[in-house]
């Protein structure tokens, strides 16, 4: 029996490990930049309209459909699960607690509207998502990239997942780690993907405890700049919870390297953009930009890391499926 369980279960489990990451690879590799040229020609022009219009009305738009899409890929893969709505008989990703705030599903839906009208039935709501990312990052000055497309919806939305699977804002250097490596995503990937916060705000309850009740009795975190902290009380007054606050103060309508100088200067609004910094490849990316001039070599990390999270565990071919609204399987 000695031998069953610590020479055979983990051989067997390393083998599934290894045939479910091949499986995932040859599904990502179905998927390609013209996926839709004959059946929706249209499509990124339609895409872009409609979140063009939404991103110019409220620039913070641009933040949340990139959020968005971070935590549908995070949780199942990117197979627009986290559009779909609770039922009676299941509690949903997007009502799991990690995104309650977030918002922008109602430009996901007017997009789906829009390309249903020019193709019906066949654009996937996974790959409107993945467009509407890049298309939004794109209208506040961030950089563009070419969408390798083909994904399938998903029809299982579970909110644990959701609670396993998403870093916390708390998480340290490690645990950021192990859950992007769990993604196939690298140290690097960790570091560039975190830059996306230089857009964006976070309700005061994400990090309140760090400023007010870090270690329980009543102080703040010692690795934030106490003017910072100062700053933050002021912002989050106890206990207004849902209020806001930028997460790259003066610059978060803009897609930039500030966020870089930000971390280096102690400023970080979580506990894991601090984390950077205890990680010699991390911390190395951190003060090259927070250093740099210009933007074209952390906007072409960002596209390629972008391209690889779009890629997480999609579904492809006969797998999924194609919804005809987002918050709902057929």
């Amino acid at each position: 029996m000695a031998n069953y369980n610590n020479v055979v279960v983990p051989k067997l489990v390393s083998i599934f490990f290894v045939v479910f990451v091949l499986v995932q690879q040859a599904n990502a590799q179905n998927l390609t930049e013209g996926y839709y040229n004959k059946t929706c020609p249209s499509l990124d022009t339609i895409v872009a309209k409609v979140v063009n219009r939404y991103v110019d009305h409220v620039p913070g738009f641009a933040a949340s459909l990139l959020r968005m899409h971070f935590h549908d890929c995070f949780v199942r893969g990117c197979d627009g699960s986290v559009l779909l709505k609770s039922t009676p008989n299941n509690t949903a990703e997007r009502d799991a607690a990690p995104n309650l705030t977030l918002r922008g599903f109602e430009i996901i839906d007017a997009v789906k509207s829009a390309v249903e009208k020019a193709c019906p039935r066949k654009v996937s709501c996974a790959d409107i998502l993945t467009l509407a990312a890049r298309d939004a990052v794109k209208r506040i000055g961030g950089p563009s990239w070419a969408v390798p497309l083909g994904r399938k919806d998903g029809n299982v939305s579970v909110a644990l997942d959701a609670l396993i699977n998403l870093p916390p804002p708390f998480a340290n250097a490690t645990q950021l780690i192990a859950s992007f490596s769990a993604k196939n995503l690298t140290v690097k990937d960790l570091v560039v993907l975190s830059g996306g916060h230089t857009i964006g705000i976070s309700h005061c309850s994400s990090f309140s405890t760090r400023i007010y009740n870090f270690t329980g009795i009543g102080d703040a975190d010692p690795t934030l700049d106490p003017a910072y902290v100062r700053t933050l009380k002021r912002q989050c007054p106890p206990p207004k919870g849902n209020n806001t606050v930028e997460m790259d103060p003066k610059s978060s309508k803009t897609f930039d390297i500030d966020y870089y100088t930000t971390v280096v200067r102690n400023r970080g609004l979580f506990q894991s953009d601090a984390a950077l910094l205890n990680n010699t490849v991390t911390n190395a990316y951190v003060q090259a930009h927070a250093a740099s001039s210009g933007t074209s070599s952390f906007f072409q990390d960002f596209a390629a890391s972008m391209v690889k999270m779009g890629k997480i565990q999609v579904l492809t071919g006969s797998a999924g499926e194609i919804r005809k609204v987002c918050s709902a399987i057929n």
